[in-house]
């Protein structure tokens, strides 16, 4: 019997230029056992990109570390939930360093493999990090290490919404002991317009944070791009380098060929000269 889980586990721990042979040949071993069902839910398996397989790669060798992002995703999104700016700060300080050390993890794990992973690769895997932080069922796919394509994008969990229901418990300032006023009057409160007041300053703070990690990976999706263009003029300019010596070549070979046909008339001439003086 041929178990879909089971070859989807086996097929997303291959490298991803194995996938593709060891995929199809499980689907047709599935219909010839006249699995239909399971044969279409493996044809169905995407090949992973070099980055989604990298990521896997890393769930699958230190289970520990993947459940410490898995509770670092739940704590920000808690925070989010919460509105918590102080637990925010702490766990988005955690949040980088940790995906920057297993993004480091997974590119030693891949060359481990055989596979190299390139500095723009390496930032699809921070990014899968930090999209696996966001969503929780991304979250549990990847820890199984069976993730076939990279979740959506999400600034770190920026997009983590207040749970339905739950409202914002901003935090409250420390209070001061003071002697009690005289009785007198209840002056008229307005405790709704404090509170949405401190709400909004907390969601202020958070856009804030948000935007700040927008920023950040702007500059860094830069300076990727940077890079790529200093790769391409260096292209570029050994492309022109090719293309002259192409040119060069092939005025040789073409100088070579008129003095070959040159050399082929004369020596049609000097043979039929000795042959007409031998005649003679």
């Amino acid at each position: 019997m041929v178990d879909a889980d089971a070859v989807a586990a086996e097929l997303y721990g291959l490298r991803p230029e194995e996938f593709t042979a060891a995929r199809d040949a499980h689907a047709a071993a599935a219909r010839k056992a006249g699995q239909r069902a399971e044969a279409k839910r493996i044809a169905a398996l995407h090949k992973p990109t070099l980055a989604v397989w990298a990521a896997n790669r890393l769930a699958r060798a230190d289970a520990d570390q993947a459940q410490h992002l898995l509770e670092l995703g739940r704590g920000l999104r808690e925070a989010h939930r919460t509105l918590s700016g102080e637990d925010l700060r702490k766990l988005s300080h955690q949040q980088h360093v940790v995906i920057a050390a297993m993004a480091g993890e997974a590119r030693r794990l891949a060359g481990e493999a055989g596979q190299d992973l390139s500095a723009g690769v390496q930032r699809e895997v921070e990014q899968i990090l930090r999209s696996v932080l966001a969503d929780p069922e991304a979250a549990s796919t990847w820890a199984r290490g069976v993730l076939d394509k990279a979740p959506p994008p999400a600034v770190g969990v920026a997009e983590v919404a207040p749970a339905p229901g739950t409202a914002p418990r901003p935090q409250q300032p420390e209070r001061r002991m003071e002697p009690e006023p005289e009785p007198g009057p209840e002056p008229e409160s307005e405790p709704d317009d404090t509170q949405e007041a401190e709400r909004t300053s907390r969601e202020a703070e958070l856009a804030e944070e948000a935007l700040a990690l927008a920023e950040k990976e702007r500059e860094e999706a830069r300076a990727g791009l940077g890079a790529l263009d200093e790769q391409i003029a260096g292209l570029e300019e050994r492309l022109g380098r090719a293309r002259e010596e192409h040119e060069r070549l092939a005025a040789v070979a073409e100088a070579a060929e008129r003095s070959h046909k040159d050399a082929v008339r004369e020596a049609k001439r000097a043979r039929t000269a000795a042959r007409r003086g031998r005649r003679r």
